[in-house]
């Protein structure tokens, strides 16, 4: 039997099918060809049309089939990967209401902030985790006070993998998993986080029915099947967003663990066996896929907005596309470590909630038009971006997770010599990069959801390890050098 991944990423919507006995991925396509338009009609605002996710699946679902031959009845399972913390909203008859508020949006943080005070911060954080921040639930009190009448027709909020479940099964469900992404989630009572909704002044009844991560959740409709390709019947069985998602097709699932990816936006993601969180809500704590009543796995959270986002600036702007990233790879190994005093913030995507949700905005000091060329900007901006990690990572360190071994798919920046490198040689921790990406972990989900796995242990008995990356111990004092200058210019906006 095979097993159908879906990964609904901001740049693009990917599917790959695996055969569930190998774990060989079969094919895997994804759309658009170009990023995806995130739409800004406002600074600190991004929005994308869900229809659009859906139509681009359609098309990566029609490939796959194409190129792997498999009879679509042969399809056990399939698994859902979705970008975390956006908003959709429908309304009875399960039409979208407005374009989905997506993850990198930062409007509705000035709600959230208020809430965190005026409910009470002890409050939130040992009940939710978290702040209410710049997440889904303050999104929707945003569009409470400003689109009141678009309001009043609401059926039922979801997230972006709820909205992609519910247009193949024509059910609306969600997770407790999505939900604590939400900051929608009582930890405490393992519940609906109700002092959010009442104080948010939330209908409950927006709240769809909350099914296990893992377990049969629905069934491929008759009419997505004509438009997908797909087997009528055809069993969901597991969605995650895209962060805890990508810590399980790592194979992080237990405590001590941690992932790491570098797309638009890089995230490192530890797994912890006990309750915690950071007192300014600066990285998040979220329910992990395996996270129950009985087994507490939590997965802490640090998000760096601007990372893969400011590669392709730079390629795009500086580079006017005159080179490919492997071109930009290798100019940038090209100049020393430090970039010989050049710094990049890359903080240029919206709200950091490292940064406590501040947006200062990406930041280039430092620059001598004597001394610096492009190469010199394409070093200094991956080093930006791990010493972003590395900030980070400091703080999760102050709640127990310390990274040794940083697990991660050889893909996006991780392609990158110059950004593995120094993310070895300034964590200390030893990289291990594997043959995965969210989509292909999704289908391996979708197998364990479905019982066709038994255990995770059978369904990542073929994940394999590519590299190993270890950090250089005479570079050390080069790269903490670099790291304290890169801390100089930014404690000049924080």
């Amino acid at each position: 039997m095979y097993l159908l991944g879906i990964d609904i990423g901001s740049s693009s919507v990917k599917a790959s099918l695996i055969d569930g006995q190998t774990g060989n991925c079969l094919s895997s396509a994804y759309y658009p060809k170009q990023e995806m338009k995130i739409m800004a009609l406002k600074a600190g605002w991004a929005e994308q049309e869900p229809l659009q996710w859906w139509e681009n699946l359609k098309m990566a679902i029609h490939d796959v089939l194409a190129a792997s031959k498999i009879e679509p009845g042969k399809i056990d399972s399939i698994g859902i990967s979705y970008q975390m913390h956006g908003l959709v909203l429908v309304d009875k008859n399960h039409e979208v209401l407005r374009p989905s508020i997506i993850w990198c949006d930062s409007r509705a943080a000035v709600y959230g902030n208020q809430a965190f005070g005026e409910i009470g911060e002890e409050v939130c954080l040992t009940n939710l985790l978290n702040s209410p921040g710049n997440f889904t639930a303050s999104k929707l009190k945003w569009v409470k006070e400003n689109e009141p009448e678009l309001y009043s027709r609401i059926y039922k909020i979801m997230l972006p993998g709820d909205y992609i479940a519910m247009k193949l099964s024509g059910e609306i469900k969600t997770t407790a998993s999505g939900l604590s992404e939400g900051i929608l989630w009582n930890f405490k009572e393992n519940k609906v986080a109700n002092l959010l909704l009442d104080y948010y002044g939330f209908e409950k009844s927006f709240i769809p029915e909350i099914v296990p991560t893992f377990s049969v959740q629905g069934l491929v409709n008759a009419k997505a099947a004509a438009e997908t390709g797909l087997a009528e019947g055809t069993k969901i069985s597991y969605r995650a967003g895209d962060q805890p998602n990508n810590a399980l097709s790592l194979n992080v699932l237990n405590p001590g663990e941690i992932a790491t990816t570098a797309g638009t936006s890089g995230v490192v993601y530890g797994v912890s066996g006990e309750v915690k969180y950071d007192p300014y809500s600066r990285v998040n704590t979220f329910a992990h896929v395996n996270h129950t009543v009985d087994s507490t796995r939590l997965g802490v959270l640090l998000c760096i907005n601007g990372t893969g986002i400011l590669n392709s600036w730079l390629n795009k702007t500086i580079g006017n596309k005159a080179f490919s990233y492997e071109e930009m790879n290798r100019k940038a190994a090209e100049v020393a470590i430090g970039s010989e005093g050049l710094s990049i913030l890359p903080f240029g995507n919206g709200a950091e909630r490292v940064l406590q949700n501040k947006n200062i905005g990406a930041q280039i000091s430092g620059l001598g038009f004597n001394t610096h060329n492009e190469a010199h900007l394409f070093r200094a901006a991956q080093e930006g971006i791990v010493f972003s990690f590395k900030y980070g990572m400091e703080i999760m360190e102050g709640i127990g997770l310390k990274a040794q071994v940083i697990r991660a798919g050889k893909a996006n920046m991780f392609l990158s010599p110059i950004f593995r490198e120094t993310l070895a040689g300034i964590s200390g921790a030893t990289i291990e990069l594997y043959n995965t990406d969210g989509s292909i972990g999704a289908a391996r989900g979708a197998g364990i959801g479905s019982g066709y796995y038994t255990s995770a242990n059978e369904a990542f008995s073929s994940l394999k390890k590519l590299e190993i990356v270890l950090p250089e111990p005479t570079l050390k004092s080069q790269y903490e050098d670099a790291y304290q200058n890169w801390k100089l210019q930014l404690d000049k906006y924080i």
